[in-house]
Formats: C-alpha cells, sequence, structure tokens
C-alpha cells in the first residue's frame, strides 16, 4: 500500500521555489499530486513547476508575496479556478534575518518579518480552511522552527512569529475540523541555501543529538505523512524534525 498517495489532489506551497519549500513540492509531484509553487520570483518559480510537471502531474508557478493578503487571496483564487479544488496547503514561505539586540531593530524590519511568517499565513489558513471545509476536507501544513520553542535574542520577532504560527496552528485545528486537518513542523537545521552562509563550525558544535544539519530530503516524510489521509487522526500537532534539539 502507498500511504502517501496523493493522486488527484492538488497543493499550494508557498516558498516552494528553494529551500524546504521545493522538496516538499517535489516530494508530493512523486506521489501524485498536483502543485502549485509561489514566491515573489515568477521565473525561480516557473523552473520548479517545470521539475513538478516532469513527474508526470500538473503544475502552477505564481508570484506572490506571502505577507501580502490581496496577493494571497488572488493566487488562492487563481490556484482554485485552474485546478477546481485545493487540498493541501504548505505555509512556508518565512524570513529570519538577524538584528544586533532588540534596541536596534528597525520597525519595518520588525513588520515584515510578522508579517511573512505570520499574519501572512493566517490569511491564507483562513481563505484555505473554509475552501476546504466547503469542499468536504483537506490538509493544512505549517512550516514552524525550532526557534518558537529554542529562541535567540538576534532573531527575536522571527521566532516569535514561529511561537505564534505553532499557537494558531491548534486555532484553526479547532475551527475547521472534523474535516480539515492542521499541523505544524518544527524544522531545525538543515543544509539549504541559506545554510551556504554560516560559518562551518556551526554544525560541529549543533545543540542536536543527531550532532549533524539535517539534508533538505529528510523533511519529505513528516511532509507526505500530514498531507496523506492515513495521518486522519493528527491535528493540532506540531511535529518536531530538528535531529533531536536539546538547546538554543
Amino acid at each position: 500500500m502507498n500511504y502517501f498517495d496523493l493522486s488527484g489532489k492538488t497543493a499550494v506551497v508557498t516558498g516552494g521555489s528553494r529551500g524546504l519549500g521545493r522538496e516538499i513540492a517535489l516530494a508530493f509531484a512523486e506521489h501524485g499530486a498536483n502543485v502549485v509553487i509561489t514566491s515573489r520570483k515568477l521565473d525561480v518559480c516557473e523552473r520548479v513547476a517545470a521539475e513538478v510537471e516532469a513527474l508526470g502531474v500538473r503544475a502552477l508557478a505564481i508570484a506572490c508575496h506571502a505577507g501580502k493578503w490581496d496577493e494571497l487571496e488572488a493566487m488562492f483564487t487563481s490556484s482554485v479556478e485552474t485546478f477546481g479544488r485545493i487540498d493541501i496547503l504548505v505555509n512556508n514561505a518565512g524570513m529570519s534575518p538577524l538584528a544586533p539586540s532588540s534596541l536596534e531593530t528597525p520597525e519595518d524590519l520588525f513588520d515584515k518579518v510578522i508579517a511573512l511568517n505570520f499574519k501572512g499565513p493566517f490569511r491564507l489558513m483562513a481563505l484555505a480552511g473554509t475552501h476546504m471545509v466547503e469542499k468536504g476536507g483537506g490538509s493544512i501544513i505549517n512550516i514552524s522552527s525550532i526557534g518558537a520553542i529554542h529562541p535567540t535574542p538576534a532573531n527575536a520577532p522571527y521566532t516569535g512569529a514561529k511561537a505564534a504560527l505553532n499557537t494558531i496552528t491548534h486555532a484553526f485545528a479547532r475551527e475547521f475540523g472534523p474535516t480539515v486537518r492542521v499541523n505544524a513542523i518544527m524544522p531545525g537545521a538543515f543544509r539549504t541555501d541559506i545554510a551556504k552562509s554560516w560559518a562551518p563550525e556551526r554544525e560541529l558544535t549543533t545543540p542536536a543529538a543527531a550532532k549533524r544539519f539535517g539534508e533538505p530530503a529528510e523533511i519529505r516524510t513528516a511532509a507526505l505523512y500530514l498531507a496523506s489521509d492515513h495521518s486522519g487522526f493528527t491535528t493540532g500537532s506540531v511535529i518536531n524534525v530538528d535531529g533531536g534539539r536539546y538547546s538554543s
């Protein structure tokens, strides 16, 4: 039995043009789902959409700023018009800039971080959850961060936003249940594009039981589990995929 069979389903993945979002989008496609790839840069979305279509399913590339409600609504409307329904939503888009201190954190930076990591996912969950209830069911997956429970001073707005995302995961699970499931994944440090800028010694001292960073493909199974119908009794949950992180 293929427990992760997503044939005939359609998924929307924000921030799907690179990193963990791209891995999740390709994993869904490999298991039969049509996929909407959305991020701010259309050309990058189109490249991933081509990879999805090469796997024998349909894809749609849409440029969208995931922190702006009007763009999210237009993106979601276009997705529904193209595929008829949306069965899976992955709120993956995010940003985690560092600041020297709380006092030196600019207001515009704070607002951008909150908009992309919390305000946008809130609105998109409201849109998708309402649509999924009308269509008889679906799965929403929020990509949080282990920083939500192991915050550091340098990225407090980001980790605060992710903690808030964890909280509303439970709220939306209650609002849209029982037909729509809402869960979150809390990744630790992964060897994605952003990791290329990290100092080499960072991995050597990582506070994780696995004693290494995750490979991007290692996010796939958690996302497939939550997207598939075989996780039908899992909702309102936050799943750690962090290598056993035990401190900040």
